[in-house]
């Protein structure tokens, strides 16, 4: 067990439950929700769809299994595909299971910075009418943007969506192209935007929310949308062995989420903006962010150093160094400090700030930084 004290910035998903979520989960009523008979999560479920503003709920396990199962239920025709943004998670990290499991295809737009793409570039790409080629029956944005870092993306832009979409002529018949949305974090973009969840989702046809990220639930998402949309998707998350018994034991801390966690997610992006001013303001030749493009809870700390990789870094700020202590980069109690970072193979390290990271866990990862950004300094000074 370490003595150190650890700022877990991986990610999100490592939040852990709430007093409240615990002491909600230990007293839940439930039931079987594969007959429809847990009232936790079918109350979980209804207010989640009236939030949204849309019919109906479905909990499922992940919100992989959310979005797959919003790709089979919108493209349920054979010889179909989906567009989705080239970083979209849906593309990058959820194992191809629109290809694997649902047969459908994935057609990649290129994304920009803030999470858009072009709808000069979509308008173009959608296909209906060639006997040779797929019918295009999706198109998924993902809100917030996760690797674009945590990018809100804005809603002129979905509303441009809505309308080129539903425009007379694309989509024929009855391949009437759909909207889904990978809203993992929407309830982010909300708190930065200033308005409801209900606006932002308005013309999407459904939407996959996850209660396990920023929200601390330990375990599942909500797939809302219309209730003959939820009505397949329950069919098929059968199928997928998503079908669960006595779940709302699970589904309590989804409903404390939406109490309790949601309102405080302005909190997260205030820390997030704080750490990203302090490692702005350093101005190091190495190690930088891009300050005015930080909206909610993710940071991307870019690595500008071609010597250094995004890798090295986040490896060096989970060491506790010799000399470190000693130069006071200690906690409270004496103790070193660790920082874990997401790193793949990026140009950048991700940190992501969550429930449980308080303005104490801040001002120890600031510490860190500046020692270790400190450190690559004195190695390549500014040419």
């Amino acid at each position: 067990m370490s003595t150190h004290s650890i700022v877990d910035l991986r990610s999100d998903t490592v939040s852990q439950p709430t007093e409240k979520m615990r002491a909600r989960m230990a007293s839940a009523v439930v039931g079987d929700d594969v007959y429809g008979e847990d009232p936790t999560v079918n109350e979980l479920e209804a207010r989640t769809a009236a939030i949204f503003g849309k019919e109906a709920g479905l909990f499922v396990p992940s919100g992989t299994m959310g979005n797959l199962l919003a790709i089979m239920v919108h493209c349920h025709r054979r010889g179909t595909e989906a567009l989705v943004g080239d970083l979209s998670h849906i593309f990058l990290y959820e194992q191809g299971g629109a290809s694997h499991l649902a047969g459908v295809q994935l057609a990649t737009l290129k994304n920009e910075q803030d999470g858009t793409f072009s709808l000069q570039e979509l308008r173009r790409r959608i296909r209906h009418d060639d006997c040779h080629e797929p019918i295009t029956s999706l198109v998924v944005v993902e809100q917030t943007h996760n690797i674009c870092g945590g990018k809100v993306v804005p809603l002129a832009f979905l509303d441009e969506l809505t309308t080129l979409v539903r425009q007379p002529g694309v989509g024929t018949g009855t391949a009437r192209i759909a909207l889904h949305m990978d809203g993992a974090r929407v309830f982010n973009a909300a708190a930065a935007l200033g308005v409801g969840v209900e606006r932002i989702c308005r013309d999407f046809d459904s939407v996959s929310i996850c209660l396990s990220k920023g929200l601390s639930a330990p375990v599942g998402s909500v797939l809302v949308g219309s209730k003959a949309f939820i009505s397949e998707a329950h069919r098929l998350r059968k199928a997928l062995g998503g079908g669960m018994r006595q779940v709302g034991i699970l589904a309590a801390a989804g409903l404390v989420a939406l109490e309790e966690v949601v309102p405080l997610l302005g909190k997260d992006h205030e820390r997030t903006k704080k750490l990203a001013k302090v490692i702005f303001e350093l101005k190091s030749p190495n190690v930088t962010v891009d300050l005015e493009t930080v909206q909610t809870n993710i940071l991307l700390v870019e690595i500008t150093q071609p010597k250094l990789t995004a890798s090295e870094f986040s490896t060096r700020l989970g060491i506790v160094e010799s000399g470190e202590v000693e130069a006071g980069v200690t906690d409270k109690n004496g103790a070193g400090i660790v920082v874990k970072a997401s790193a793949r193979d990026w140009a950048f390290a991700r940190v992501v700030l969550y429930h449980q990271v308080d303005d104490e866990q801040v001002e120890l990862a600031i510490r860190k930084l500046k020692y270790v950004i400190g450190q690559y300094d004195l190695r390549w000074p500014r040419a």
